[in-house]
């Protein structure tokens, strides 16, 4: 009995672990003026914590999925957290940039696991009809790290400096840890990956096409994403509350976006849901370009921007496990990493223009990289069933 009230609130517990796993990623973006004056290096550099994070995580992701995958959950989970929240403390006292830098690294190869092995628990503790929604629901972490997360981080680093932010992520992820100890129940175990999976999902051309969406929708954002706060204050001469402000638009719209997606996904399905948020998602990057240096019109674009920050992926997801729930496992953690490919290459191209002080051609970079992504969204259109003859 006890067991059964516990795994009635798995799914929140698994959410917030991914609200500390989301804080650990995305930290370095709110807090990159921070970071380069007390680190004694340049914005470009400091955003490398985000770029050289991202490619650990998208090896990490499928590395870790075949190297765990016959581990129970529950110990598997509670400890990434545990390995998430010592990581965060220990930045919080790191002496240089290189300490921090491979603390970081070390801390994001074991964190890797986290997501996608949450989002493959979440189909062992419900029902497969409620499935999709649940899978939606456990990525709102994500969007409170945005929503919440990110303009915490920018409001403590301001005022009592980038340690402190870390120290906060690393208390969180402690508290974390203990909710998912009590929460999840034990025993769980997915379906072990081997190399039979790897060579089923490479054979599968929707997944592969499924996988490209992922990494041109997060390469997109993140050419904009890593640098937001800088790109404000070059653009608009906004200040850290300002900044703040418009993280906190972000992400609050980002929240609702999941909500939306999740209270509609079971009923609209997940191609037309995936479609409407990679066109909100262009819509706002869009807005962002084109209204570069207006900082109300900015924030604006990145309200709309938001709508479609974390729920298009949580949608990519349920799409991959729909589209072969034998390999979701495997599919799920290859998500997961191209999203984490997408990152680098966006942060990297982002900080490459950022660095020559091309600061509205970003926007339009971004642009591009969402209109591809949504090309494909078409092109993976599900075909009707064709009726059978009479």
């Amino acid at each position: 009995m006890e067991n059964a009230r516990a795994g009635r609130f798995a799914p929140t517990a698994l959410m917030l672990g991914n609200l500390v796993t989301g804080c650990s990623v995305l930290a370095p973006a709110g807090m990159l003026p921070e970071l380069a004056a007390g680190l004694d290096v340049s914005i470009h550099a400091a955003a490398l914590l985000i770029t050289f994070g991202a490619i650990i995580l998208c090896i990490g992701s499928p590395l870790t999925a075949w190297l765990t995958s016959r581990i129970e959950r529950r110990t598997l989970l509670t400890t990434t957290l545990a390995v998430l929240a010592f990581g965060n403390l220990a930045s919080a006292f790191a002496p240089d940039y290189t300490s921090l830098l491979v603390t970081r690294l070390a801390m994001l190869a074991v964190g890797a696991l986290y997501t996608p092995q949450a989002a493959g628990t979440a189909a062992l503790i419900v029902p497969v009809e409620r499935r999709g929604s649940t899978i939606a629901y456990i990525f709102l972490g994500w969007s409170l790290a945005a929503a919440v997360g990110l303009p915490l981080i920018t409001f403590i680093a301001s005022r009592y400096g980038w340690r402190a932010a870390y120290g906060g992520i690393g208390a969180l992820g402690c508290i974390s840890f203990l909710l998912l100890l009590i929460r999840l129940p034990a025993g769980l175990k997915g379906t072990p990956v081997d190399l039979k999976t790897w060579s089923a999902v490479g054979r599968d051309g929707t997944i592969l096409l499924l996988l490209a969406i992922t990494m041109l929708q997060m390469a997109g954002q993140f050419v904009v994403f890593t640098f937001m706060g800088p790109l404000l204050k070059k653009l608009t001469g906004a200040g850290p509350d300002a900044i703040g402000m418009v993280f906190a638009l972000y992400g609050v719209c980002g929240f609702l976006g999941v909500v939306i997606a999740t209270r509609i996904v079971d009923t609209s399905g997940p191609y037309r849901t995936s479609l409407l948020f990679t066109c909100l998602l262009l819509a706002g990057i869009t807005g962002w370009a084109l209204s570069a240096g207006t900082l109300a019109l900015m924030a604006g674009a990145a309200a709309i921007w938001g709508l479609g920050f974390a729920s298009t992926n949580s949608m990519q997801q349920v799409r991959l496990v729909s589209a072969a729930p034998s390999l979701a496992s495997a599919t799920v953690a290859l998500n997961t990493s191209v999203l984490y490919i997408g990152q680098a290459v966006g942060s990297a191209v982002g900080g490459l223009l950022f660095a020559r002080e091309l600061l509205h051609t970003l926007g339009f970079v971004a642009v591009g990289f969402v209109v591809l992504a949504l090309i494909l969204v078409v092109l993976t259109r599900p075909r009707p069933a064709t009726a059978a003859p009479a």
